[in-house]
């Protein structure tokens, strides 16, 4: 049976408890640990979060068989990766190196020959048990543990601010003519897979076809990067030979598709085939793109466009307003406190500002009751906006700078001195997103929308840790200046 967050001793094994964190703000690592040493010496948090942890780990499992990692071990190392913003081979390096790092995890310190030795497998096996839900459910109870350490009184109100941003997706820039290649590449990769384990007759060739396409694919990347006279016959000519070699690979495919796969159909191969059938639906798709936007001068549509064939949920985001820029990824929206702590994070889906603020709000009520004053810029505010959280939250300041020329009541309202001091304490935010971006948050590694998803909420709380964390050790610091200032007087 998988362990949880207790701690087996045994010899060269200290409590985790007991493991000295060095006083180092500057630290990302020294500053999670601490927290992360915070937390499990707090009975009452430490067995909500094992709680939490069990059912998502253990879903759909025996409750006995090999142990594996422990539950302590999984949140820990999932923790530190996006905290540190590494890799699984640097995880992997650090997990079996650092001493201090094993001292948290609760293994041997000093002798690797003896103690535990972690593979990369195990490491990300493990840690991809993990799902949203549950990483949002343990983000709350840090949340709250981070209150506990920041607030002076009990009953301080929250002053919130939202903000958006984009998470980039591990994707390259998006072209009609690149994607319809990645379709045919794929195609080709996947038969010849299934070619090699069946023998199938009519694809003995298809490393050639690779070729043909992808010497096709360069020549119209270069035909139309480049300039000269005539052009557009030039680039009219390729894409021709381009679009004729595609649409005779998608004939291929679909007959293909529709007669010898019937044959090969079985457990083993049942991947591959809806793999398959997925890219000979986007090689059709781009063929189409391709045809009307070069050969029929056509303008497409932003919403027929795809683009990822990898990761299709990625989507295209204008930013910035006098210099708008492009971003491949999600939105996401995240809402801070006065103690910088993310209190609610959201990933967008084809959502503007203003359309995800009272969604937001509410969820946000539901947990934190005591809010004092919600603050956005101006791409959250509308009319409507502001009129219905007006109506729902009488009792929270409400502050949303409007877009365009304000009438004289708005600007009596914008000039005073609660609306101003409020909005300026907004530009907090901007650092709390930077910082984040620094966990991890400005590309996604990760391939699939599971996986997005569960690396961006692990970002958030590997963010929250490191805030608390460095607070945790701010205390400790001025708490040991303060015995050493009361020991030189009592010297002196």
């Amino acid at each position: 049976m998988r362990k949880g967050f207790s701690q087996q001793l045994t010899l060269n094994i200290s409590p985790i408890g007991d493991v000295e964190i060095p006083n180092l703000k500057r630290d990302h690592m020294a500053n999670l640990l601490a927290a992360l040493q915070y937390l499990y010496k707090d009975e009452i948090m430490s067995e909500k979060v094992e709680s939490i942890l069990r059912k998502s780990i253990n879903t759909g499992k025996k409750a006995v068989g090999r142990t594996g990692l422990s539950l302590w071990e999984i949140f820990v190392f999932a923790q530190l990766r996006l905290c540190m913003n590494i890799s699984y081979d640097q995880l992997l390096n650090l997990g079996n190196f650092h001493d201090l790092l094993r001292g948290i995890l609760g293994v041997s310190k000093t002798d690797y020959t003896s103690g535990k030795v972690y593979t990369r497998q195990s490491i990300y096996d493990n840690v991809t048990l993990l799902d949203d839900d549950s990483i949002r459910q343990v983000n709350t109870l840090i949340v709250e543990m981070g209150h506990g350490v920041f607030k002076k009184k009990e009953a301080e109100a929250l002053r919130l601010k939202t903000d958006s941003f984009v998470v980039e997706t591990d994707t390259y820039f998006p072209t009609d003519y690149r994607l319809l290649y990645d379709s045919g590449r794929k195609c080709l990769e996947i038969i010849g897979r299934l070619q090699k384990e069946h023998r199938f007759v009519g694809w003995r060739q298809w490393k050639d076809f690779r070729k043909k396409l992808k010497s096709l694919y360069r020549s119209f990347g270069r035909a139309t990067s480049g300039g000269g006279k005539n052009k557009t016959e030039r680039e009219a000519e390729v894409c021709t030979n381009y679009l004729s070699t595609a649409k005779h690979l998608s004939e291929k495919v679909t007959a293909f598709l529709n007669g010898q796969v019937s044959t090969l159909i079985s457990t083993k191969t049942i991947v591959s085939i809806m793999e398959l059938e997925w890219y000979a639906q986007m090689l059709n798709k781009h063929i189409n793109l391709l045809e009307r936007r070069i050969m029929k001068g056509e303008k497409i549509p932003q919403q027929e466009k795809i683009f990822s064939i990898f990761q299709p949920f990625t989507e295209w985001i204008n930013k910035g307003k006098m210099n708008p820029s492009v971003e491949i990824g999600k939105k996401m929206f995240v809402t801070t406190d006065q103690f910088h702590l993310i209190v609610d994070h959201q990933i967008g889906e084809h959502q503007t500002d203003s359309d995800a603020i009272v969604g937001i709000l509410d969820r946000i009520h539901k947990k934190y009751a005591n809010i004092s004053s919600l603050s956005t810029d101006k791409g959250f505010s509308t009319k409507a906006n502001k009129m219905l959280l007006g109506l729902a939250h009488p009792e929270m300041a409400l502050v949303m700078p409007k877009k365009g020329k304000r009438n004289q009541q708005e600007e009596q309202q914008e000039k005073s001195k609660e609306f101003r001091k409020i909005n300026n304490a907004h530009n907090a935010i901007e650092s709390n997103i930077n910082e984040l971006e620094n966990r991890g948050m400005n590309r996604c590694p990760d391939r699939s929308v599971v996986a997005f998803g569960r690396y961006v909420g692990l970002a958030v709380s590997a963010y929250n840790l490191h805030k608390i964390g460095k607070e945790l050790i701010s205390i400790r610091v001025k708490k040991e200046e303060k015995e050493k200032e009361k020991r030189l007087r009592m010297a002196a």
